[in-house]
Parts: structure tokens; C-alpha cells; sequence
């Protein structure tokens, strides 16, 4: 992904605003976080990291891209020059893909030339703002949908194929079991899986044809969808049928085989269906439901007794559905002014809008018993790693505070890139799958409910706390 023009109008006008007065080569700190929750969650699952480390590092201005800026934009010789030859070559640390994160913590942190940090935030934050937000819906999802597989369907429906193979590596890593994306399939050995379509069904003369021809093409993964015409009177009887002739065929089971439901009244269909497998001796064929599924759905269909054993889910989960947008930024953080790095902070009427300032770190502190997840602290990177009884405050509400005791802890901000060299292998997706899993098995179910999750906190330590009010302070000063 070169994609040096993937960046917006204004970093552009910036980086040569300050290359004009010779300040574009500055270094700064910049941090990558997210101010709220997306789709009422308790928590976020991190993905996109892997796309954002190859993008930095080979990202550049091609022939091409310096003409269209020559043509198009009030640029000077010199600095068309300079582009032309310039490549990132910051430093990164970020937290592990598929980390549960919560708002106002460092995801990443970019420290780099001012010109090179301006000039890949966009695309930086495009990729993390997408992927981020699937992974948060498709961690909801799977966790409404308890001990059934969920799979993957959204290609069709994603904001263009691109997207639709980045959401499908993170609907991955949040916890779905496969995908019907074949180019993510290849791309990231994401397990891939599939049926058929109603048009198969219409293609033929009746449905049990249809049915009769899939199933001798794969008489081991024999789902077949069951709503073109009429579930009970006709797609589960027909599919009764070519079940026995499929089973006396082979002389044995298929290794999967049952019906898909794609349409109608889910719980009432699916406790019908079972029934009638059930009747017929064929208690080991699954019932698998789609269309338009969420994990507000999925869970009411479970209350209901819906006798669902695996769950395909597109629309909602692709497109992140309600969610909209994680809406992650990109804030400055510190500028070296040749001595010393100067904190530098954002002030606001609207205190969540408040920045943290300065060079930070990320602590997750976690209980010595039990290892359960108690608190994340966002702390000035030069602090000492915390021992015996640590006070955290509440970034806003100055009279919320509390002491932790008998912890462990663990920095979660790791060097990925050193002036523009990658420092990390890539993982595959299913080692960042199995890693997010057990993580989040360390949160407590309260922060994992789908309504109305307990808050868990994100605090400062004392030294950041104090720096971030005076900070304040002198700003309202000056103002």
C-alpha cells in the first residue's frame, strides 16, 4: 500500500507551511486514542496495526503523485523536491492487535519529524478507525451468540471490496470463526465458509434437485438453505429427503451437514426445524440462521429458545451496523524545542476533549490473585513502574480516586517500529484471535454485558494528573 496521497488537503498545506519556515523537521509525539465507546460496549478490541505498519513503511511520493500536486496545488519546486524523496521514519509503539482498549488511552503513539507525523494521520487513522469498530461489533456479536459459531457474510455489503477484506480479518479477530470471504481467506488464512444462494435453488426445475445436485458436489459440508419457497412445508421436507439418500450413499454420516434459515420468523422456524431433524434421526445436522442478524437479535432469539446452533452474520457486523464510527484522533502531544520535549495539550470548554499531554505510557494493572483486570493508567513515560500501594485519579472528576494494592501490572505500549523499520513480526490472525480471547477472559463480566456495562477505569497517575492541570491552569491564563 504506497498511498502517499492517502492523507487529507490540509496535512499537506500544513507540512509546507512549516517547511517554508523550516520548523517541518521538529520532532513531535503524537498519540492515537479514542474519546467514546462505540455501539454502547464496554470495551474496544484494537485492530489494525498490521495494515498501518506496512503503510508506513512504504508509503512515498511516486512521479506521479508529485506531478497531480505540482499541477494542483500552490506548492514550490523546493518543497515538491523535498517530498519526493521524503519517507517515514519514525518511531511507533502500540499496543498488541486485538487488545481490549478503552477510551482515552495511547493506542499508538508516533514520534517522528513533525512533516512525516502530519502527513500519515489520516491514513493512520483511517485504518484503525475502521477495523477497530469491527472487531468491537464482532466481539458483541459472538458474545451474544455464547458458545454458537458465528461466521462472517458482509463481503457483499462492506463499503467497497478493500474494506470488506480488512473488516473480515477483524470480524476475525474479535472472535468470529471463519468468513465468506475468500480474498481475506487467502490473504490471512482466515478459515472460510459458505453455503449456497437462493438463485441456486431457482436454478433448477424443483428444490429438491437443487438440493440433490449441491450435496453430491459437497456431501460433507451439506448445509442447505431452506427458505426459497416454504421452510416447513417444503425446504425442510426436501431436505429431510436428500438427507437419507446422502447418508445411504455414503454409508455414513457427513462430516457437517443441515439446513441454513434466512428469513422468517427465526425462533419459531429454527424450533420447527430442530424438531423435524430431530424426528427424522438426524440430531447431529446443525441449524444455521442469517439475514440481517445483530447481536441485539441474536441474544433476544436465545431468550426466545431459538434452536440456532451457529450464526452468519453480514450487514450489521461489516458495516458496524448503529455503531457508525469509533471515531478515534490523533492528538499532539509534545514538541521538542531542541532541549527538552515540551508537553502540549488541547484545551476545551468540553473536558473530554481535553488531551493528555505529554510523552505517556500505558499500565494495565491486574489483581495478584486472581489476574483479573482492575484498571488501565495512562502515565508520563518516564514514571517509574509502580510498586506497593498506588493512587490513580480520575481524569475529569477530580474527587475520584483510589489506591490499588496487591497487583501486577504490564506496560501495554511495545516498540513496533524504529525510524521507519518495523521492530515486530507480523502475527497471523488467528495468534491475534487467541490472543484477544484470553485477554478478555480477564475483564470481568460486567464489562463485557451488551447493555449497560460497568465503566472500567481508565485513570492517570499523579505526575500526569498534576501536569495536566497546570497545563490547564496556564492556558486559561494566557486566554
Amino acid at each position: 500500500m504506497n498511498g502517499a496521497l492517502v492523507t487529507d488537503w490540509y496535512q499537506l498545506n500544513m507540512m509546507y507551511a512549516h517547511f517554508i519556515r523550516g520548523t517541518h523537521s521538529t520532532p513531535v509525539v503524537f498519540d492515537v486514542f479514542f474519546r467514546r465507546l462505540p455501539c454502547g460496549s464496554g470495551f474496544a478490541v484494537f485492530a489494525g496495526l498490521e495494515q498501518v505498519l506496512e503503510f508506513l513503511s512504504d508509503v512515498r511520493f511516486t512521479d506521479e503523485d508529485i506531478r497531480y500536486l505540482a499541477e494542483n496545488g500552490r506548492y514550490s519546486a523546493a518543497f515538491l523536491d523535498y517530498l519526493r524523496s521524503l519517507r517515514f521514519r519514525g518511531d511507533v509503539w502500540a499496543m498488541p492487535e486485538g487488545t481490549v482498549v478503552f477510551p482515552d488511552e495511547p493506542l499508538i503513539r508516533v514520534q517522528a519529524p513533525l512533516a512525516e507525523a502530519q502527513w500519515v494521520e489520516t491514513a493512520v487513522l483511517s485504518i484503525v478507525n475502521h477495523q477497530t469498530l469491527i472487531a468491537t461489533k464482532t466481539a458483541r456479536i459472538v458474545h451474544a451468540a455464547g458458545n454458537d459459531p458465528v461466521l462472517e457474510f458482509g463481503l457483499r455489503r462492506a463499503h467497497g471490496t478493500e474494506a470488506g477484506v480488512y473488516a473480515a480479518r477483524a470480524a476475525y479477530i474479535g472472535g468470529a470463526e471463519a468468513t465468506s470471504n475468500v480474498e481475506a481467506g487467502r490473504r490471512f488464512g482466515i478459515p472460510v465458509a459458505g453455503t449456497h444462494a437462493h438463485a441456486f435453488v431457482q436454478s433448477f426445475g424443483d428444490e429438491r434437485a437443487a438440493f440433490e445436485a449441491f450435496v453430491e458436489a459437497f456431501p460433507d459440508q451439506a448445509i442447505l438453505l431452506v427458505d426459497t419457497y416454504d421452510v416447513l412445508r417444503s425446504g425442510l421436507p426436501n431436505a429431510i429427503r436428500v438427507f437419507r439418500s446422502l447418508i445411504e450413499r455414503l454409508g455414513r454420516r457427513p462430516k457437517r451437514y443441515g439446513v441454513r434459515i434466512d428469513s422468517g420468523d427465526l425462533a419459531y422456524l429454527s424450533k420447527a426445524a430442530r424438531a423435524m431433524l430431530d424426528e427424522a434421526g438426524f440430531y447431529d445436522a446443525v441449524v444455521v440462521a442469517s439475514g440481517d442478524l445483530d447481536e441485539t437479535i441474536i441474544r433476544d432469539l436465545k431468550v426466545q429458545g431459538a434452536r440456532i446452533d451457529m450464526w452468519g452474520v453480514g450487514t450489521e457486523l461489516v458495516t458496524g451496523g448503529h455503531c457508525g464510527a469509533l471515531g478515534a484522533v490523533y492528538k499532539l502531544s509534545a514538541v521538542h524545542d531542541g532541549v527538552r520535549w515540551v508537553p502540549k495539550l488541547k484545551v476545551s470548554e468540553n473536558p473530554l476533549k481535553i488531551n493528555n499531554p505529554g510523552i505517556k505510557k500505558v499500565v494495565r494493572f491486574y489483581d495478584a490473585d486472581d489476574g483479573r483486570a482492575l484498571a488501565d493508567v495512562v502515565m508520563l513515560a518516564e514514571e517509574p513502574s509502580p510498586s506497593g500501594p498506588y493512587e490513580i485519579f480520575h481524569p475529569i472528576y477530580t474527587m475520584k480516586r483510589k489506591t490499588l494494592v496487591d497487583y501486577t501490572t504490564r506496560e501495554m505500549l511495545e516498540p513496533v517500529m524504529t525510524r521507519g523499520v518495523r521492530r515486530i513480526s507480523a502475527p497471523s490472525a488467528a495468534e491475534i484471535r487467541r490472543a484477544h480471547a484470553a485477554e478478555l477472559e480477564r475483564f470481568a463480566p460486567e464489562i463485557r454485558r451488551l447493555v449497560n456495562p460497568h465503566e472500567y477505569p481508565v485513570d492517570l497517575s499523579l505526575p500526569l494528573w498534576e501536569l495536566k492541570h497546570r497545563l490547564v491552569r496556564e492556558a486559561q491564563r494566557r486566554a
